[in-house]
Parts: C-alpha cells; sequence; structure tokens
C-alpha cells in the first residue's frame, strides 16, 4: 500500500511540473508581450580571462540579440514591436550539471531534472519573473579554442550556453546564445548531425538562390553559411543571419 502511494504522490508531482512546464511554454510563446530572457554569467574554467570579462560584462554586450529579434520579427509581422528583453543577472558561482555521456533516455529526462533544480537553486536574478534563463559559461578562448556542445531545453526555458571570454568573439557568442535561446522555445536544429552542414531546404537562409550556393546568409538554427556541397562557414555575427520560415513557425510566429 506504501508503494502505491509513494508512486502515486510522484506521479501527482510530475503531472504538475509538467503542467506548469506546458503553461511557461505557451506564455513565452504567445508574443502579446516581450519576452523576458535573464542571462547569468558563469566563469566555467576558473580562468583570469573570464574573472575580468565578466567583472566588466554590462547588459549592452547582448543588445544585438534584441536587435536581432525585432527586425525578424518585423518581417514576419510578429505583433509585438519588442519581441525579446535581455537582462543581465549577477554572476553565478556554481556550475551546472554535466550533460550525461550517455544518450540514453533514462539519463536524459534525470539530468533535465537536475538542470532544472540546479537552476532553480541558483537563480541570482531579483527582478520581474524571467520566461527564458540561459545560464552563460564562460571560457578563455587561448585555452578552450573549442567548446563542448551548448543546450537549450524546451522543458524549463533553460539554455546552458558554452561562451568565449574575449570582447572580440562577443558577436560569435550572440549567434550561439540566440541559437539556444530559440531551442528553448521550441526551435529545432536545421543541420545534418553528421557533418554539421545546414540541411536543405529549412537550413539555408534563401533556399530558393539560384543558384543555390553560395549562400549569403546562415539559418539561425543552422548556424553556417553553405558555400559548397560540401563546405559551410561559422557566421561571424548576426548580421549573417536570418531566422527561416520552419524556425518561425516553430516558435509561433507563423503557422506551420
Amino acid at each position: 500500500m506504501w508503494k502505491a502511494l509513494r508512486i502515486a504522490v510522484l506521479l501527482f508531482i510530475l503531472a504538475t511540473v509538467a503542467q506548469g512546464a506546458w503553461l511557461a511554454r505557451r506564455d513565452a510563446t504567445d508574443w502579446k508581450n516581450p519576452l523576458i530572457v535573464v542571462v547569468y554569467p558563469i566563469n566555467a574554467d576558473g580562468s583570469d580571462a573570464a574573472e575580468r570579462y565578466i567583472g566588466a560584462l554590462s547588459v549592452e554586450r547582448f543588445q544585438p540579440i534584441a536587435e536581432f529579434m525585432r527586425e525578424q520579427a518585423l518581417y514576419y509581422r510578429v505583433p509585438v514591436s519588442q519581441p525579446v528583453e535581455l537582462r543581465l543577472s549577477a554572476r553565478v558561482n556554481v556550475l551546472p550539471p554535466p550533460t550525461p555521456a550517455a544518450g540514453n533516455t533514462p539519463a536524459i529526462v534525470l539530468w533535465s531534472l537536475r538542470l532544472r533544480f540546479w537552476a532553480w537553486w541558483n537563480d541570482t536574478y531579483t527582478g520581474a519573473r524571467a520566461n527564458v534563463r540561459l545560464f552563460l559559461l564562460y571560457h578563455d578562448d587561448r585555452s578552450s579554442p573549442r567548446l563542448a556542445h551548448s543546450t537549450g531545453l524546451q522543458q524549463g526555458l533553460i539554455g546552458v550556453v558554452n561562451v568565449f571570454a574575449n570582447a572580440q568573439m562577443s558577436a560569435e557568442n550572440n549567434v550561439v546564445i540566440t541559437h539556444e535561446m530559440l531551442h528553448t522555445l521550441g526551435a529545432t536544429d536545421k543541420y545534418d548531425l553528421r557533418n554539421t552542414l545546414p540541411s536543405f531546404p529549412d537550413g539555408y537562409a534563401e533556399p530558393s538562390l539560384s543558384p543555390p550556393l553560395p549562400q549569403r546568409f546562415a539559418e539561425i538554427m543552422a548556424g553556417r553559411i553553405p558555400i559548397t556541397a560540401v563546405r559551410a562557414v561559422q557566421a561571424e555575427g548576426l548580421h549573417q543571419v536570418v531566422i527561416g520560415p520552419k524556425t518561425a513557425a516553430e516558435i509561433n510566429w507563423v503557422r506551420p
């Protein structure tokens, strides 16, 4: 009897969490009001470079993201003049739980729950309620020229984003941050996982271009500009990026 009661309580808790997550996602993508996105800086590698970068960080560093979303929303006639507002929170001093090495579903579900609890426990933001929380893990680019894969979770509207502690790379950082932010809103990757090449047509910014290659821009959820059938280059900033029709549909900007 006690075992059945424990299972019933657990199922009730999971159902409550699931309902709360669904309501949060619905509210985040109704686009009746600006989406409040809070960024939390973290010194991921304990480096002096990351420490200095975070110490000098201001919310203006992320304003190109808000401007990009405003311009793209205008193109899709989204009925809110400023779709995204960025807020900078105080730094977080605790690293998030590491992504599981094993890609099996139970491990990922457990990690997702641990991450959501960690984000709640370590939330340093004191302003109005955030719709999306992005934890930015800053690394010294001299010792970490390549970064681990970032993650954006629709469940919980949380992103864990690996970025460089280098002002000269902030434009590239903003592309990655925007990509993961859109993941939290339901956008899917638009590249081939085997080789990271943008997928045609959804991963092409201008799929109707003739000839189709080289492309001039990157689709945000592909992240790279296709040059040839076997080569694509990283977008240097959001000025080289667009939100394609499928991504727009996934975040409820247009009907699919």
